[in-house]
């Protein structure tokens, strides 16, 4: 078919040409004394992503869950214990991962839809005598529903409560196109992907620790090896890896470093919430609702749509590919047949913005839900001109191609 697709899962997300063209590239051999000239300023550049000045950057082949095992296996025993709220998909995953190692998980069961809710944190943390909980596990932005939380305001509970716990936070969907503060906020273990706001194939797990996580690897008795981060401080300290790592991802990366430093962090921040608000305009114009209960929860990477009773969100994501070479993200488990998600992260403009909500309207019609055409548009339209406070915008070699 002629054309460009249209991506718009929350992950992958598109990526640049210039990222594209930094992987055409030869195999290198990754024992090279050249080798560390790419590789240093990489764990430094993401530092400056999880801004972050004591912690330590690590980059493991494999995806956000490979990041969540190596937090987990690298600061932890058997049976220690854990707390987590769990609201969405990817938050009970990773309650799931921890039980399989052997912790003792402490579920917070919350309603989809919302996030994870400091005061419930409170509770557990305070009933918590004996100070036995060793972590605290938040999900930042759940894909599933399209829903953030405030991690700053988890880390005040724990400081009010002077509980020693360490604060873990999946990052994965969040961190480079959502505000994270590791250092202000305290947080010991971050993850992230190399498929989302870095612009990348599915292929780097991104971790970022503090001293206090590297101080707990020296108690922590789980099982672990591929994942050991004594093995990589090792080597990564000048620049090497203790197995073959993903070079040409390396390069990848550092063309996604460079894209998201040249139009600003703090730019790039404000440009995902603009859109994202685009986005929830157009929804609303249909007559539609959110997953997020309140705005409070909303989401500035991933919106998880609602739809009626009537329509079977499948459909939905089924016409867009078929008829419109629209992809959509799916509802997953509970909410599956009731969301359809519409990713806006990345690598991302108002025309592509608006490219999602007019197939999206098609696709609806075409499910059976009668939406009036060009609503969804043209509300997103009139809060793109009238918003007074446009970010800087990327240059023409960061706009995503296919």
């Amino acid at each position: 078919m002629s054309g460009n697709p249209g991506l718009f899962i929350p992950g992958p997300t598109n990526m640049p040409m210039a990222v594209q063209r930094a992987m055409t590239v030869a195999l290198e051999d990754q024992r090279s004394p050249d080798f560390p000239k790419l590789t240093l300023p990489l764990f430094q550049d993401l530092k400056k992503v999880f801004k972050t000045e004591t912690g330590q950057a690590f980059m493991f082949p494999g995806s956000g869950t490979g990041g969540w095992e190596s937090v987990i296996t690298n600061t932890l025993s058997p049976g220690d214990k854990v707390v987590i709220a769990v609201f969405g998909q990817f938050s009970h995953l990773w309650a799931d991962l921890c039980q399989r190692h052997g912790l003792d998980v402490d579920i917070i069961e919350t309603e989809w839809g919302v996030g994870a809710r400091p005061e419930e944190y409170a509770k557990r943390l305070e009933a918590d005598k004996d100070k036995t909980i060793k972590a605290v596990l938040v999900c930042h932005n759940e894909t599933a529903t399209g829903v953030s939380s405030d991690i700053g305001a988890i880390r005040k509970v724990m400081d009010d409560l002077d509980h020693p716990a360490l604060l873990m936070v999946d990052g994965v969907s969040s961190i480079a196109s959502i505000d994270f503060r590791m250092d202000e906020w305290g947080v010991d273990c971050a993850v992230s992907g190399s498929q989302k706001g870095f612009m990348l194939p599915t292929g780097l797990a991104i971790v970022a620790v503090s001293q206090k996580a590297l101080a707990a690897y020296e108690e922590a008795k789980l099982p672990r090896c591929f994942f050991d981060f004594g093995d990589m401080i090792k080597l990564n300290a000048d620049g090497y890896f203790p197995y073959t790592p993903a070079t040409t991802l390396f390069h990848g990366l550092r063309a996604s470093l460079d894209i998201l430093f040249e139009e600003g962090l703090e730019n790039v921040y404000a440009r995902h919430h603009r859109l994202a608000q685009a986005v929830r305009r157009g929804v609303h114009a249909w007559g539609l609702e959110l997953c997020a209960k309140e705005p409070k929860w909303y989401s500035d990477t991933v919106s998880a749509i609602v739809v009626p009773k009537t329509i079977d969100a499948r459909d939905v994501i089924s016409h867009a590919f078929k008829n419109y070479q629209l992809s959509l993200g799916t509802g997953l488990t509970k909410v599956m047949g009731r969301v359809f998600r519409i990713g806006h992260l990345g690598s991302l403009n108002e025309l592509m913005v608006l490219q999602a909500l007019a197939g999206s309207e098609m696709a609806l019609r075409d499910a059976g839900y009668q939406v009036e055409l060009g609503s969804g548009v043209a509300a997103a339209q009139s809060y793109l001109l009238q918003d007074a406070a446009k970010p800087m915008m990327p240059k023409v070699t960061s706009v995503a191609a296919a």
